[in-house]
């Protein structure tokens, strides 16, 4: 819920972390701490294509997330490129939950 209020509010005081695309590193962490989260969730399930749906609904949640910027606040826009950076989280997140099954790590 976190994550879908900070996309859609208006930030202000976001700490810079002193490279030219910021913003896309909060987008990756963010997205892979998301896939994280549900990925560790879902493993107690024991189906492995749970995480392929957990990834797609990361992926798709920043898409709806993007489109809503653009619609509903004036202040915030679409970016592509925030798109890729969250599908880059969210890919990442569901690598390091396969692996930590596969290796039986909590």
């Amino acid at each position: 819920m976190t994550l879908v209020i900070a996309s859609l509010i208006t930030l202000n005081g976001v700490p810079n972390l002193g490279s030219s695309f910021d913003d896309k590193i909060y987008h990756i962490v963010a997205y892979l701490g998301l896939t994280l989260l549900w990925g560790l969730y879902v493993k107690h399930f024991k189906k492995n294509r749970l995480l392929y749906i957990v990834c797609f609904a990361a992926i798709f949640l920043g898409f709806m997330l993007e489109l809503l910027q653009y619609f509903v606040n004036p202040n915030r826009t679409y970016d592509t490129y925030d798109l890729i950076a969250n599908s880059i989280g969210a890919i990442f997140g569901t690598l390091i939950v396969s692996k930590m099954i596969r290796y039986k790590l909590n």
